[in-house]
């Protein structure tokens, strides 16, 4: 995850830099706003944090010509400004969070994870030519994460591997047979309810209250998959 910092206090920019660095992040900083926006536009960030008061141009001048380019990085403003006038005119700009100074480093660490973990969620920006679809499911099996209903779902790497089998034969009856050597090859004999508990666990996961059930029993034979 790469993050772009825009802020002209130095006392700041180099330990967040380093906290974040420590944390996983890619950091690029710059000191003033002219030079984050030109950084910004040409590169591409998965969050940017950005102080409201900058020289040069300010954070609200970023935030809100990104936004007219329909840039939808995800904002997180750092600022002094406490009034609610502030906060709505910074949220109307197209920011999507707002953190006070002084602020928590616990609680910004926080803050980046969830707007992270949301892009990520509601945006999906570019799908990867491995990624599978069916009906409003998708499944992302390099990282072992499916969505559906604006959730991000983890799963297991069994989880995972019986969801892509099921999302590459969709429609199709699988029969316990074909699952079983999908899943466990010839090497593995697992015991005869492993894969009801397998298909039981991916249910709970995929199929929560109110959404339409994508897998199907074909009772004594296996599976079927699909709306």
């Amino acid at each position: 995850m790469r993050i772009l910092l825009v802020d002209d206090e130095v006392e700041l920019t180099e330990p967040l830099s380093r906290v974040l660095s420590r944390e996983g992040y890619t950091v690029d900083i710059a000191t003033d706003g002219r030079l984050g926006c030109e950084l910004a536009r040409q590169n591409q960030y998965d969050l940017l944090i950005l102080d409201w008061m900058l020289p040069q141009k300010s954070g609200l001048e970023i935030c809100q010509e990104l936004r007219s380019q329909s840039d939808r990085t995800p904002i997180l403003f750092l600022t002094a400004k406490d009034t609610l006038d502030d906060r709505v005119q910074g949220l109307d700009a197209g920011a999507d969070d707002y953190l006070m100074k002084p602020f928590e480093l616990r609680e910004l660490l926080a803050r980046v994870r969830a707007l992270l973990r949301r892009y990520q969620v509601t945006e999906s920006p570019v799908t990867p030519c491995n990624r599978l679809q069916v009906a409003d499911l998708e499944l992302d099996p390099d990282n072992q994460l499916a969505y559906r209903g604006g959730r991000m779902i983890d799963l297991s790497e069994k989880e995972s591997q019986l969801l892509a089998y099921f999302m590459r034969s969709p429609g199709q009856l699988l029969t316990h047979h074909q699952i079983h050597q999908q899943l466990w090859g010839d090497g593995e004999q697992p015991s005869s309810n492993v894969l009801a508990a397998q298909i039981r666990l991916l249910r709970r996961k995929i199929e929560i209250t109110g959404e339409t059930p994508l897998i199907h029993t074909v009772y004594g034979k296996g599976y079927r998959f699909g709306e």
